[in-house]
């Protein structure tokens, strides 16, 4: 007899939701799409910010890499996001049903979050979410013991907050000139065309202030998203009988998508920071609605439905995977595309796009034929079971 044979009906396993892992499996190719432009960017991040769209960018690709960054920007990470809050109020849910203390074990779990944001920030890519997304994990799990109606409450105060927080950057920079001039770049050859795999570790823990500063920024946007996460997710934003909340998600990005992508292409500096910080979190409720509706309306077993699928299922490896790839690309301790194509970057981007894409699908396809999880996952479940191990092991102090 198996063990989950003996589980008494409350505390069986929910079945996992495909429509979830398809979300999530879209949110991590659209981070991509995202990223995939810092990593082209001959001088990565910094670039990124003192000028996006670089000097041997003609006119047309500048409004067609604006428009192309505009269709990804800030949307599938908020969406992302809401997928944390998911898995976070899925985990809370599980622990009750077992009669679990909560946060308990979560909090362990959040801590291997933070050593993989960690590892990924200095080794990979200076963007990383998962540092910022440990730390509101952990604050967030202490918060899902309030009442829901604190829990709204809660989400409309952190995304005034927010808002309140980014309408005043905006303006600022939108109306001091000198605050939307160029960032001055270091002097001498770019650190990303020139620096080995470590140096360019070591040039991240020197950037640590300006490179973490986004999670920062957004620490009010982003504890309001988990508990919006959790909240639709307990509202049955999932299930089949709750198409009028998935209406009401997709006018809401309906009606922000045409002011969002106006004000990525031609809102300058000011218009970038609204889109992404302001307008994209509206439009990622709208993709959660739509992506929703069109997996219970035309099913999960299509072959782009299912690639997806198994996307989200390793959503964490695939993330590190593909930020990993792209430094290969780019970086001068790979091929080095980024410096030597800089007069192509919009062709060249978008075809290191598909092509990054379709590694890592194929990855997350060739790996689930022979295991359930993937390999981060996999260490990241151990050290958590180790971590609960030794927690339980410890000699009680009363």
């Amino acid at each position: 007899m198996t063990n989950t044979s003996v589980l008494p009906t409350a505390v069986r396993p929910s079945p996992r939701i495909a429509a979830l892992d398809v979300v999530r499996g879209l949110a991590i190719l659209g981070t991509l799409g995202t990223n995939i432009w810092v990593f082209s960017h001959p001088w990565g991040l910094l670039g990124m910010l003192a000028a996006p769209v670089t000097p041997e960018t003609g006119p047309a690709a500048g409004v067609t890499q604006l428009a192309l960054m505009a269709l990804t920007q800030g949307k599938f990470l908020a969406l992302l996001t809401l997928m944390f809050g998911v898995g976070l109020v899925i985990q809370h849910d599980a622990a009750r049903r077992r009669a679990r203390p909560w946060p308990g074990r979560y909090l362990w779990r959040a801590t291997l979050l933070l050593i993989d944001g960690a590892v990924n920030y200095v080794l990979i890519a200076e963007f990383d979410v998962l540092m910022g997304y440990a730390i509101t994990g952990a604050i967030v799990a202490w918060l899902l013991l309030t009442r829901p109606r604190t829990q709204r409450v809660m989400i409309v105060v952190f995304g005034a907050l927010h808002v309140l927080l980014i309408t005043a950057i905006v303006a600022f920079v939108a109306t001091t000139p000198s605050a939307s001039g160029d960032l001055e770049l270091p002097a001498g050859p770019s650190p990303y065309a020139t620096d080995s795999f470590l140096g360019l570790a070591a040039f991240r823990l020197d950037n640590l202030a300006v490179f973490r500063a986004e999670p920062v920024l957004i620490g009010f946007l982003t504890l309001a998203m988990f508990l919006a996460g959790a909240h639709l997710f307990r509202a049955g934003v999932f299930g089949e009988t709750s198409g009028p909340l998935r209406r009401r998600l997709m006018i809401i990005g309906a009606c922000a998508l045409p002011v969002d992508l106006v004000l990525g292409i031609a809102g300058g500096t000011a218009g970038l920071l609204a889109e992404r910080y302001l307008a994209a979190p509206l439009v990622a409720l709208g993709v959660l609605g739509a992506t929703v509706e069109l997996c219970l309306r035309f099913g999960t077993d299509g072959w782009a439905a299912r690639r997806l699928r198994e996307l989200g299922k390793v959503a964490l490896s695939a993330y590190l995977l593909q930020n990993l790839l792209g430094g290969a690309i780019f970086y001068g301790w790979g091929f080095g595309l980024a410096e030597l194509t800089a007069e192509w970057r919009v062709p060249v981007t978008v075809v290191a796009f598909v092509v990054v894409a379709a590694l890592v699908t194929g990855f997350a396809h060739l790996w689930l034929r022979r295991f359930t999880l993937g390999p981060v996952e996999w260490l990241w479940k151990r050290g958590a079971e180790l971590g609960t191990q030794r927690s339980e092991d410890r000699p009680s102090l009363r």
